[in-house]
């Protein structure tokens, strides 16, 4: 997708890489939504990659097993010069003038191609978090990987409204 920060003029292609088809309609509504309010900003491109079919019950190498699959999927996606971004419970949390301030920065430093990437039910391999330049967690708690777009989405928005000095609810 082809986020334009207009404030310094610089284009940055923003990629959201997350495993597995989107099902539910609210969320595909909410996402809908953003979309459509971006579309004022930016051009928005989520990229799908398959899940691992897996069963109910895995040891703890089936799990390594299924998040490996999904993350030599996730790497296809990634460019050499893409700037990484996994979402991941253990990386660092931001508020959202500070997330604003990552994207403007990123823009100005010379980073055009930035993905975020959202792993499946299981996370991300160690070979996806080794990619990604840094980790970024919305919160302590475990949210549901198809809610983490709608919510990613939202906060690239309040970033845009942020950086611009539009007016945003808090």
């Amino acid at each position: 997708m082809d986020i334009m920060f207009v404030k310094w003029g610089c284009v940055v292609n923003i990629s959201i890489i997350a495993v597995g088809k989107l099902k539910e309609k609210y969320l595909k509504q909410g996402i809908e939504e953003y979309l459509k309010r971006l579309s004022s900003y930016a051009k928005i491109e989520i990229i799908e990659v398959a899940d691992e079919k897996a069963p109910e019950q895995l040891s703890l190498q089936e799990m390594e097993q299924v998040k490996q699959k999904e993350g030599e999927r996730i790497l296809a996606k990634i460019t050499d010069d893409t700037y990484v971004i996994a979402l991941a419970i253990e990386g660092t949390m931001l508020s959202s003038e500070q997330f604003a301030e990552k994207l403007d920065k990123l823009a100005v430093y010379g980073k055009s191609k930035v993905a975020f990437i959202i792993g499946g039910s299981l996370g991300l391999s160690k070979e996806v978090m080794k990619r990604a330049n840094e980790s970024l967690s919305f919160s302590k708690m475990t949210f549901p990987h198809q809610l983490m777009r709608l919510v990613l989405l939202e906060q690239i928005y309040r970033a845009f409204r942020i950086n611009r000095g539009e007016p945003y609810h808090k």
